[in-house]
């Protein structure tokens, strides 16, 4: 009785999360954390928790495809957990061959048009699990509605240098002017193919930090991070749900605070720039409380003391 009571309201709980939801991030990050920690509680190998895990992952895949996300990236394999038992790693990536070729075959990955790519030292991993990501991206390549990004062997610092090497040989070569280097010369060389910046990273298994992932493109645009307690393998749709729900209140959140330093900088910027403050204004007057939303005349003079006073 009390586990379909629990059911029952789990479900509700669902339904109530997915009506305050009124839109979504473009690109999802999740740090799946908590498999071993899972299987250890239940009596269990390693192996038998990534497993478990391997099924919460399909799942997501399906809910971002429902609420629209177009991109997900999942830190599948650090380049510190080369350090684990070997017989562990051993058995990870046959499980990492099994699903990514299993993924590849899969009608919903076909019909849903998934672009499969792995990201990180894949050269680091071995033969039959390079061959399988190989495989994966060469079945998909041609795909552009959704993009499953999957870290392996993957260090945001290692990437990040190996970039900044990049752009230094690019200088040294004479192809590029130190003082034309421009953001996008560093992501040209952070991946073989381009990767959305992250809107929210989802970390499961109760530690609260980000542990080295996709640096560039998460904190460079101060992505919102929901840390949850249930291990990897635990983790629901009410789970994803409110993370999404996080996102949404960090972007209003975003939203409002550009809106009232353009608001403020009005009356205190020179003309080529008035503009552009107006502009800015204009496009997120309405996340701004009513009291604070100028009107025409305010946007045209920059007069807006009188609404920012408080």
């Amino acid at each position: 009785m009390k586990r379909w009571l629990r059911q029952r309201v789990d479900a509700a709980y669902e339904r109530l999360l997915s009506r305050e939801i009124s839109g979504a991030p473009t690109h999802v990050a999740v740090i799946q954390d908590g498999n071993r920690r899972y299987a250890r509680r239940q009596g269990d190998d390693a192996h038998d928790g990534h497993r478990a895990g391997a099924q919460t992952t399909e799942r997501v895949l399906e809910w971002c495809q429902d609420i629209g996300v177009e991109e997900l990236t999942l830190y599948a394999f650090s380049t510190e957990n080369f350090e684990r038992p070997a017989e562990e790693n051993e058995a990870l990536f046959d499980l990492l061959c099994e699903k990514l070729r299993e993924f590849a075959e899969a009608d919903r990955v076909h019909e849903n048009e998934v672009c499969i790519r792995a990201i990180g030292e894949t050269d680091m991993l071995p033969e039959r699990v390079r061959d399988a990501v190989d495989y994966a991206e060469r079945r998909t390549r041609g795909y552009d509605q959704f993009v499953l990004n999957i870290a392996l062997a993957y260090g945001g610092r290692s990437r990040l240098l190996n970039a900044t090497r990049g752009v230094a040989e690019g200088v040294a070569d004479g192809d590029l002017e130190p003082d034309d280097i421009g953001v996008e010369d560093i992501e040209r060389r952070l991946y073989d193919q381009p990767v959305r910046d992250v809107d929210l990273i989802i970390r499961t298994g109760g530690d609260e930090r980000t542990s080295n992932f996709l640096p560039w493109h998460a904190n460079g645009n101060e992505a919102a991070v929901f840390f949850c307690t249930p291990y990897w393998p635990e983790f629901s749709k009410a789970d994803f749900l409110r993370g999404i729900r996080t996102y949404e209140y960090r972007e209003e959140s975003w939203r409002r605070t550009r809106a009232r330093r353009a608001l403020a900088l009005l009356g205190a910027i020179s003309e080529p720039e008035l503009a552009e403050a107006r502009s800015v204004v204009d496009r997120f007057r309405d996340s701004l409380p009513s009291t604070e939303r100028p009107d025409a005349e305010e946007l045209e003079t920059g007069d807006s003391s009188s609404r920012i006073a408080d």
